[in-house]
């Protein structure tokens, strides 16, 4: 099973490195990382993707409280979220039919054109991994030259976070 774990921890030199290797010390696999400021200047929001059942999710929740940098670690997953990646991608296009195929591709996903060169367009489109994967399998006959990911982002819905501080699930 997946889990999305989000740690609050304070923004300081070194907690990335800190969290990340305290993990891979433990055994534990990083799926997906992302690391970014929160509303707060002093905290970033971490949030990561671990494998595993019950049991690997508490050992990665109790390691992650351990560590003095974290002020609260949430697994996300066990509640109502949205969950967002990131990827830049360029794929072959040469001037035709094949850029207004690409084009097209691009309008059903959502994406956006970001940059068109002589045989190349780069496109960006976020959305949930599937989505992502998605677009990837049906651009890949058209010649995929590089791609970049972010790791996944998210945060519980305000509704779910009201009805579990109610005992509701």
């Amino acid at each position: 099973m997946r889990h999305v774990i989000s740690a609050l921890v304070q923004n300081v030199p070194g907690v990335l490195a800190h969290v990340s290797g305290m993990l891979a010390s433990r055994g534990f696999n990083i799926d997906s990382l992302a690391v970014g400021a929160t509303e707060d200047p002093t905290l970033s929001r971490m949030t990561f993707v671990v494998v595993g059942g019950e049991s690997v999710l508490e050992q990665v929740a109790k390691q992650l409280e351990k560590i003095v940098t974290v002020v609260q670690v949430t697994d996300i997953s066990a509640h109502q979220h949205v969950e967002r990646d990131l990827m830049i991608i360029k794929v072959k296009a040469e001037a035709g039919s094949q850029r207004s195929e690409i084009r097209e591709l691009v309008d059903i996903f959502r994406g956006k054109i970001v940059d068109v060169g002589h045989a190349e367009m780069m496109i960006e489109i976020s959305g949930r991994e599937s989505k992502l994967e998605a677009f990837i399998e049906r651009v890949r006959p058209f010649g995929i030259t590089a791609l970049s990911r972010t790791g996944r982002i998210a945060l519980i819905r305000s509704d779910s976070l009201a009805s579990n501080e109610n005992g509701e699930e």
